[in-house]
């Protein structure tokens, strides 16, 4: 199936070259001059190759067809991460890296969406948002405007986002998995 190049997701297989990619991260550039372009990081589903490829935003991509599972996370175990098919409660593991950046946010009971090709797991989809709890945050700088500046925070997990200044050390806060930012408080 084709998709436009700015609807690649990290979690996405594409087709490219001839081999499957599992996407990990994707970045969109606005140059100052030209058109805008997707940086993707991917990874090769069956070797584990990296590389890093760029389409413009007009491109279209092959997206690979896979079968999706909806999973419980269960544990990690180092760089193992267990997984439960909430269909037939079979557990199976997947290396961290096969996740990427995302994996940080992963938490025990989740529910995810992992696509398998040919029964073997390929990437995993995890929900847009999670709640987490800020354990560090910056005391608030009198005279800073509430509008456009940002502070760094520590989240239970210990992943690093930029947080309004009202928010401090024990708030609890929605972040988007796809890019670590901050989205709102939560509400309670």
């Amino acid at each position: 199936m084709k998709i436009s190049a700015n609807q690649i997701r990290p979690g996405n297989v594409i087709e490219h070259n001839g081999k499957l990619w599992g996407v990990l991260k994707i970045q969109i550039i606005q140059p100052g001059k030209g058109g805008a372009f997707i940086q993707v990081e991917m990874r090769d589903v069956f070797t584990g190759t990296k590389t890093n490829e760029r389409w413009r935003t007009q491109d279209t991509v092959e997206k690979a067809q896979v079968e999706e599972i909806e999973c419980t996370f269960l544990f990690a175990d180092g760089d193992a991460l267990t997984f439960m098919n909430s269909e037939n409660y079979e557990q199976f593991t997947m290396p961290r890296d096969m996740v990427g950046d995302q994996a940080q946010f992963l938490q025990d009971g989740m529910a995810v969406t992992v696509e398998t090709i040919d029964g073997a797991p390929v990437s995993v989809a995890l929900p847009q948002t999670v709640v987490m709890t800020i354990v560090e945050a910056d005391p608030v700088v009198k005279g800073q405007t509430a509008s456009s500046s940002y502070k760094p925070a520590v989240l239970e997990n210990g992943a690093r986002v930029m947080v309004p200044p009202h928010v401090a050390a024990g708030t609890r806060i929605v972040v988007n998995t796809a890019d670590a930012t901050y989205v709102e408080r939560a509400k309670d």
